[in-house]
């Protein structure tokens, strides 16, 4: 009897989720435990296993939205069938293509060549592909034994033949063409939003029409974090297996600053104002699916090195859609780096429900005065977005004067003062 498989519980509030990929096709032989199937759910990626042995029979198509319980597959007990032995088949072929070597014409030889009939679109990719007019044997599969996957469909090209490679005389003329994608066409292409896009977009519009937000902004000399850097980076990463980065000391200054400024690590519930006495600082990290935010626990309490190893692990964790709802839930602050992009200045958006957020910026060499003499410092400007309604401007512009004196004398992180 067959054994039906179908969507898991995979949190609280999650109600639904969309089968991003088939890790296995209709027909495959699945062991126990074995990965059939990626979930994707408003918050994290999910992977569905097989709950017993024996032959897949996809029921759901890649692209399709799931409730929670809804039939997935089925699965058909039994054995992978034996492999058997090819020895004198092998002679057997062996002669048939001496013999057939000389019949071969160049069409069939071409033809075996340029199929692709071992990878066959998903029922997603195929809609795409017939809604296109474009073939399947058109289309290169970057899926599973060369499975065309619904990106592959959407990413194709009605002009492009990968089949076919072009001659030495028109590549440099293709090549041209392909450089000027918004030449010409005036085509449109339409994506389904994820779902982590679409809750991202929901919670940052709630966000906004929900909250008094408002942000403050400093600026910090960043020469003296740097200068600790390069005098203590080798010996930091040789004793700890990781590098010192800024994300470590813009934590600790942060969780020092919050103890001062406790209504900045809190959030409104209702008609109460809820306060931690700990520090959970959630880190915003781009993945490849969107902006992810998971939690370093009790950051308070570590050391700069536990942070560096926490934060690295998160974010592999995030870029690998490896992160469980448990890591991105939870977070009490939260730090976002558009520095690393290039930015100068924003106002990040706050990070519901908590009641603040702190930007961090690029570092820019800029000419400041100090000690009444010009000098060129490397800078950066930074931003702290909060809810007015909790947080008032007295405590916006202390917490954020606080971390910059940290930040700038980052012997205070040790002492404490």
């Amino acid at each position: 009897m067959s054994l039906e498989i179908k969507v898991p519980a995979v949190g609280e509030s999650i109600t639904e989720v969309v089968l991003s990929r088939w890790v296995k096709n209709t027909g495959d032989f699945v062991e126990m435990d074995e990965i059939i199937a990626e979930l994707e759910s408003d918050k994290a990626t999910f992977e569905l296993t097989a709950e017993q042995a024996g032959t897949l029979t996809t029921v759901a198509s890649e692209g399709d939205t799931l409730a929670i319980g809804a039939l997935v597959c089925t699965i058909e007990p039994g054995e992978a069938a034996p492999k058997a032995d090819n020895a004198p088949a092998e002679e057997a072929a062996s002669s048939t293509a001496t013999s057939s070597k000389e019949t071969a014409t160049p069409t069939s030889d071409k033809a075996a060549k340029d199929s692709y009939a071992s990878g066959t679109p998903s029922p997603a990719a195929a809609k795409i592909l017939a809604e296109k007019g474009i073939a399947a044997n058109e289309v290169k599969g970057s899926g599973v034994d060369g499975r065309i996957t619904k990106e592959d469909a959407s990413q194709a090209s009605k002009a492009t033949n990968p089949s076919k490679a072009p001659s030495a005389k028109n590549q440099s003329s293709e090549k041209d063409s392909s450089a000027n994608v918004f030449g010409g066409s005036r085509e449109e292409r339409r994506e389904k939003m994820t779902p982590l896009r679409k809750t991202v977009a929901k919670r940052l519009v709630t966000v906004k029409n929900e909250t008094a937000m408002l942000t403050t902004f400093n600026e910090v000399n960043m020469k003296p974090i740097m200068d600790v850097r390069a005098k203590y980076k080798d010996q930091f990463k040789e004793k700890h297996g990781v590098g010192l980065g800024f994300m470590s000391f813009f934590t600790k200054a942060v969780c020092e600053a919050l103890k001062e400024f406790p209504a900045v690590n809190a959030r409104i519930e209702g008609e109460e104002i809820v306060y931690n006495n700990f520090v959970d600082v959630s880190i915003a990290v781009s993945a490849p699916k969107g902006l992810v935010v998971p939690v370093i626990r009790s950051a308070e309490s570590m050391s700069l090195a536990q942070i560096e190893k926490t934060v690295i692990e998160l974010a592999t964790k995030a870029r690998d859609s490896k992160l469980t709802l448990e890591e991105m839930t939870g977070g009490t602050f939260t730090i976002t780096n558009g520095g690393v992009f290039g930015s100068m200045m924003s106002t990040p958006i706050i990070n519901a429900p908590q009641s603040a957020i702190l930007g961090m910026h690029n570092i820019i060499e800029r000419p400041i005065a100090e000690n009444k003499e010009v000098v060129i410092r490397p800078m950066m400007y930074i931003a702290l977005s909060y809810d007015h309604r909790i947080i008032d401007g007295r405590e916006s512009v202390g917490f954020l004067v606080r971390v910059k004196q940290l930040l700038e004398d980052p012997t205070r992180l040790l002492l404490g003062v």
